[in-house]
């Protein structure tokens, strides 16, 4: 019975998600600015609660990014691979996570230069992203 409700559950959560759109990005993509702003705030304030609540908006808005499904169900196999944003997004999402729990670790002990460039990385990240997709 257990395995049924599961199987049903996930059957049902698969056909009813919507697919990640442009516009799905876009607000994404204004919530990890917020959440950048918050973090450098809390930074020029020297308030770790607001720091932590900046990573905390910037962990969450992050696992939702990912390229748009028209993107990812690309036909032309040479132009997937040419891409390449499926990986790329994931490696940077990952990145960017680690360097988001070394900006606490950094600050609760105390080492501000230290959270600051992981700040800095986490940045170099966004730009990097940005260069590979809009062709800065």
């Amino acid at each position: 019975m257990k395995k049924i409700l599961v199987s049903l559950t996930l059957a049902g959560s698969v056909l009813l998600a919507a697919p990640y759109t442009k516009e799905d990005r876009i607000h994404d993509m204004q919530e990890l600015a917020h959440a950048m702003n918050t973090i450098q705030s809390g930074f020029f304030y020297n308030n770790y609660d607001t720091v932590a609540a900046g990573v905390e908006i910037l962990s969450d808005a992050i696992e939702r990014v990912r390229p748009p499904l028209e993107e990812v169900e690309e036909k032309d196999v040479m132009t997937r691979y040419m891409n390449n944003k499926v990986q790329m997004s994931r490696k940077i999402v990952k990145k960017i996570n680690q360097k988001s729990l070394t900006i606490l670790q950094r600050y609760k002990s105390g080492d501000a230069t230290q959270a600051v460039q992981a700040y800095t990385k986490i940045l170099g990240q966004c730009m990097k992203c940005h260069r590979e997709t809009r062709n800065w």
